[in-house]
């Protein structure tokens, strides 16, 4: 052929409104126009036309007469299009054309509402009244810009005998005939219809308007189809559920079509072959982003790519399984199965069978699922009543995610179950073909978007992995975490690739959530003005219902009710970061139920800062057990807040003065009296005696109280200050009578041969408790590796400061775990 042809498609996506439309006929005029090209141009209906067009058909036949009412906005969007659209003189002329089309389908309409009949034919002819009217309104724009331009009805140049099967040859020929012998540099032709000797018009079906594409490029063996729309190309995964999806620069014909399958709804697969054939590359862009490179489809993959080429999703799908000890080994059961549904039209859209044969699973449109219901339970009806099949077993509110690529030989199975079992999403039926192009999941529809997102960042964002913190607790513990992180975060994404985002926050009085992310230079003044009050039912079910990947939530707070629900954390997959000693310290069952949920559910329980605030006390003992060294004793200062007491107790200074500069300091509980009765120390010793294996409950830990029994039966924190400050005579010859014999008092965790102590005790010189300074703790490990000289942990073990940063260090582990 003399002249270069380009093909180029424009779907209704980018016919939306005049606007749309004048963009499209600008584009066209100012596409490099050469002389020695023609541009085979085929159009689409205007957005939505199509599905009112459908629904007039519909209500007509049921006799609704609202068809009219949908006839009537169909007749003023396309006549506002014609006014905003075209110079007035030619305004009238197209009117009157655009009315005649009108009055051909109101008459259509009203023959299908007086005889209640809607056939095939008639509904098809209502269906073309769209893109005839979009294309020649394209044709009669660029008209005004006195450019040669030609509307061709498709329908005499391709042939279509019953449904989809054309002649191609037939079509070909007139194809090559007339673009020979036509001038014009535009050729204009509406999509998605097509002449057949049997019926007078009958539109192609879904993706008609790519089909006719396809096939005129192929007739004309165009270098290129263009399919221009209101995206940019095929994205690795839907950007309404992915906000990190971007654009798949190359991508194979066999790629395109796996993703096509699964909503990809770029393009619609089984109209591809007539380029297939041809080997015609495609390039799908975006009409409204036309500087971007868009999406490049070739017959092979000729640039070394990602393992996955795309994800995607099938929504509204019911898994049905037919299950029965008879059908293991026996034939036939499964031909009468698909046979059965065959014969319904229902699709089956995923298949799963057991390798015993005991059971096969089928994945369908939830709207067909009644339909095969009926059907299915009717073929096996004597099987059933006898009870050799079970009943039909339906699960619904589920859907299918597709991961396709050509690479996925090697591995990525594993990487899929992996992603989805750390984030505790359950995996109902998989389907994977021999070619290993396509592996597709079966899940629940509530885990969609959160399942998508771990995928996706899986294998498209290793760069940087996204943690979704939700904490409770803004006190000085909560507030110096929030400033840690927000110093740290471009070190922790620069150094471990994590990217540290706080989604939920809660004070006592209000909190707040963004699904991006909270600016915590901006948390106190969000906290202010937020609409929410705090309610730790409503905060627990907006984080259910956020259900983002690699959740994390972080405990900073006291509260028993708090700590006793962790264990539905953790069952959900959220990890559980914790400086609040109560779960651990709670019943001995509560202890291990927590830690099996971690490993069963794959879901971080980390707890450092309940020991020895950032020291690696538990992490160290940890180790030591793990790496299969044996515990003979611990021996501790667990209390910064008791050594910094006994520490400041010099010289005269009065005990509830020090102990009112503790509580200043932040070294203490918020109630002074958890750490002065003993009960903080009891609670970190039988954390570590349980960590090393033993089961005992804290009423088996052995105390002795330094307190006056008055102390401990006070009322209020006032109370016992002032309880304190009347004992002080007491105090103070506690603290002299170990001064005259040259030791210091320190209050000491033991735990050795499966029993714990906790108590104050006086320390000679020559033990290593005895230079203690300020506030810090030391822990002393014997073990049989460490049994000449213990293993040492010391530093500083209060403050929020550093409790906060033991948070931040668990976070950390829990993130790169």
């Amino acid at each position: 052929m003399a002249n270069a042809i380009k093909v180029l498609k424009f779907g209704s996506s980018s016919l939306v409104d005049s606007e749309s439309l004048k963009k499209i006929c600008n584009f066209l005029i100012n596409y490099k126009s050469q002389n020695n090209v023609k541009y085979a141009i085929i159009i689409s209906a205007i957005y939505n036309i199509t599905n009112n067009l459908i629904k007039c058909g519909e209500l007509a036949y049921k006799r609704n007469n609202d068809y009219k009412k949908i006839l009537e906005l169909i007749e003023y969007k396309h006549i506002n299009i014609i006014h905003e659209l075209f110079f007035k003189k030619n305004q009238s002329c197209l009117i009157s054309r655009f009315k005649i089309n009108l009055n051909i389908l109101e008459n259509l309409c009203d023959g299908i509402f007086q005889v209640e009949e809607l056939s095939k034919s008639s509904l098809d002819n209502i269906i073309s009244f769209g893109v005839i009217n979009s294309s020649y309104f394209i044709a009669e724009k660029i008209k005004e810009f006195d450019l040669k331009v030609k509307w061709k009805d498709s329908r005499e140049l391709i042939n279509e005998l019953g449904g989809v099967n054309l002649f191609l040859k037939k079509s070909n020929s007139k194809i090559i005939s007339f673009f020979k012998k036509e001038k014009s540099q535009y050729i204009i032709l509406p999509g998605f219809i097509a002449f057949s000797s049997e019926v007078k018009t009958p539109p192609l079906g879904i993706g008609g308007s790519d089909y006719i594409a396809c096939i005129v490029a192929s007739a004309l063996k165009a270098d290129l189809l263009e399919i221009w729309t209101n995206v940019n190309g095929i994205m690795t995964a839907d950007p309404k559920l992915v906000s990190q999806a971007y654009t798949i620069k190359n991508i194979s014909y066999e790629e395109a079509m796996e993703l096509s399958h699964f909503c990809a709804k770029i393009i619609y697969p089984p109209t591809l072959q007539p380029v297939i054939e041809q080997n015609i590359p495609i390039k799908i862009k975006s009409l409204f982003e036309e500087k971007k490179t868009g999406s490049f489809i070739n017959h092979i993959s000729f640039i070394k790519k990602k393992t996955v080429t795309g994800i995607y999703v099938m929504k509204q799908i019911s898994l049905i399984t037919l299950e029965g000890s008879v059908m293991v080994g026996i034939p036939g059961y499964s031909k009468r199965l698909f046979k059965t549904l065959s014969e319904k039209r229902i699709n089956v859209v995923l298949i799963t069978q057991s390798s015993s044969e005991h059971s096969i699973a089928v994945g369908i449109h939830d709207n067909d699922v009644l339909k095969a219901k009926i059907v299915i339970d009717n073929e096996f009806y004597r099987e059933i009543s006898n009870k050799s099949i079970e009943p039909l077993y339906i699960e619904k509110d589920l859907c299918i995610i597709a991961i396709v690529g050509e690479n996925m030989k090697h591995g990525t199975s594993g990487k899929i179950f992996s992603a989805m079992g750390k984030n505790s999403i359950n995996i109902r039926a998989i389907a994977q073909g021999s070619t290993e192009k396509n592996i597709s999941v079966v899940i629940k529809k509530p885990d969609l978007k959160k399942a998508l997102n771990i995928l996706h960042e899986e294998f498209f964002e290793t760069p940087s992995k996204q943690i979704n913190l939700f904490i409770i607790g803004l006190g000085k513990v909560g507030s110096n975490l929030l400033g840690q992180i927000n110093q740290q975060k471009k070190y922790l994404n620069q150094e471990f690739k994590v990217q540290l985002r706080v989604i939920g926050l809660a004070n006592s009085k209000k909190m707040i959530f963004k699904k991006k992310g909270i600016n915590i230079n901006k948390y106190k003044c969000y906290l202010k003005t937020s609409s929410y009050d705090m309610s730790l039912k409503r905060f627990i079910e907006i984080m259910y219902e956020m259900n983002l990947r690699n959740s994390i939530f972080v405990d900073n707070t006291a509260d028993s009710n708090l700590a006793m629900i962790y264990e539905n954390f953790l069952k959900k997959g959220i990890g559980v970061i914790t400086c609040n000693k109560i779960a651990c310290s709670s019943n001995y069952y509560y202890y291990k139920k927590l830690k099996e949920f971690s490993i069963n559910f794959n879901s971080p329980f980390l707890f450092e800062t309940n020991v020895g605030a950032s020291l690696p006390v538990i992490s160290t003992l940890n180790d030591l057990i793990n790496s299969g060294d044996k515990i003979y004793k611990i021996e501790a200062v667990l209390s910064g807040s008791l050594n910094f007491i006994f520490n400041q107790f010099i010289d005269n200074k009065n005990f509830f003065e020090v102990v009112i500069e503790a509580q200043k300091f932040g070294y203490t509980e918020p109630d002074p009296r958890i750490d002065l009765s003993g009960i903080d120390v009891m609670r970190k010793i039988l954390i570590l005696a349980r960590e090393c294996g033993s089961n005992i409950e804290l009423e088996n830990i052995y105390q002795t109280n330094f307190l006056p029994e008055e102390c401990l039966k006070s009322t209020s924190i006032d109370n016992f200050y002032s309880i304190l400050e009347k004992y002080n005579n007491y105090f103070y010859e506690i603290r002299e009578k170990t001064v005259k014999t040259g030791k210091k008092l320190r209050f000491i965790a033991k735990y050795e041969k499966g029993n714990a102590y906790v108590g104050l005790k006086s320390i000679g010189i020559d033990h290593p408790f005895f230079n203690l300074e300020g506030k810090d703790n030391m822990v002393l490990y014997n073990t049989h590796r460490y049994s000449e000289q213990p293993l040492i942990i010391k530093g500083a073990g209060a403050g929020a400061e550093v409790t906060a940063s033991g948070v931040l260090s668990d976070i950390i582990k829990a993130s790169i775990k």
